[in-house]
């Protein structure tokens, strides 16, 4: 026969076997609800990413950007474009299979005039200590090779120089030939570094590959003296420069396509 102390602690058992079952019947109940939460917050991130990438919710950002003023918004803005329309007219396809014959007299002074969409740069050409490269941009200056060509990079990290001289506006453009490496001990690369002012021949990186593309030096830049220093920019050119590196370039990253319009409609070197 069962003692009522007895009946108590199997009461009691009971109880608590029953608290037990419902405790882990509602940890069931809450790790089905959270896995099914978890599944639909990862449709939404999921959505919301696609959306953004396709370009559905570009109005809202460019909202928000304009709202805010937080470092990543500032740094992404876009300038104003501070340039003109270019000229009429189109880069016409040019290729030479060697370097033109030398023509420059070296004991002459010679500019570079380069009318721009964003101003006027008239640059003091070093014939003397580079006479092949001011052959060879006098031999294209006269060919048309330069005009209504797109100065296509600007570099404003590290490093600040506006590149040009590349009729396909891509970066790999050429006239077909190269020229050779001059003017590297030029008594104004000290220390390593590239003054502002300075007019110098892109390359591959490799010694004498050289051909129609430039940099133009707006704040002084170290780098190896491996680029071909031929020319110095005049104050009012300065000026042109400055403005088209204060637009900044399109990627925000400080290396990539100039936000103004910078177009060469003509170049001219002149004899003096």
């Amino acid at each position: 026969m069962v003692t009522q102390e007895q009946r108590k602690r199997q009461l009691a058992r009971e109880k608590f076997l029953r608290q037990q079952q419902r405790r882990t019947a509602a940890r069931r109940k809450a790790r089905a609800r959270n896995s099914v939460i978890a599944s639909v917050l990862g449709v939404i991130l999921v959505g919301s990413v696609a959306l953004y990438t396709s370009g559905v919710m570009k109005d809202d950002d460019k909202a928000n950007a304009s709202s805010e003023t937080s470092p990543s918004a500032a740094a992404t803005s876009k300038a104003p474009d501070p340039c003109e329309k270019p000229a009429a007219g189109k880069v016409e396809t040019q290729s030479w299979k060697k370097e033109p014959a030398m023509s420059v007299d070296k004991s002459a002074k010679y500019t570079l005039d380069l009318a721009t969409t964003c101003g006027k740069i008239d640059i003091a050409l070093k014939t003397s200590a580079a006479p092949h490269t001011v052959n060879s941009f006098d031999f294209l200056a006269n060919k048309g090779f330069f005009d209504h060509t797109k100065c296509h990079r600007l570099t404003t990290n590290g490093i600040y120089v506006l590149q040009c001289g590349d009729p396909t506006g891509s970066g790999s453009g050429g006239p077909g030939y190269t020229i050779p490496d001059e003017n590297l001990k030029d008594k104004s690369l000290k220390s390593n570094v590239y003054p502002a002012g300075t007019v110098a021949m892109a390359n591959t990186g490799q010694a004498h590959t050289g051909g129609s593309q430039f940099f133009l030096v707006y704040q002084d830049s170290q780098l190896p003296p491996s680029y071909t220093p031929f020319g110095t920019i005049s104050e009012s050119g300065m000026k042109v420069l400055k403005k088209i590196a204060a637009a900044g370039e399109s990627t925000g990253a400080g290396d990539g396509a100039p936000n103004a319009t910078v177009v060469i409609n003509k170049a001219t070197v002149t004899k003096s």
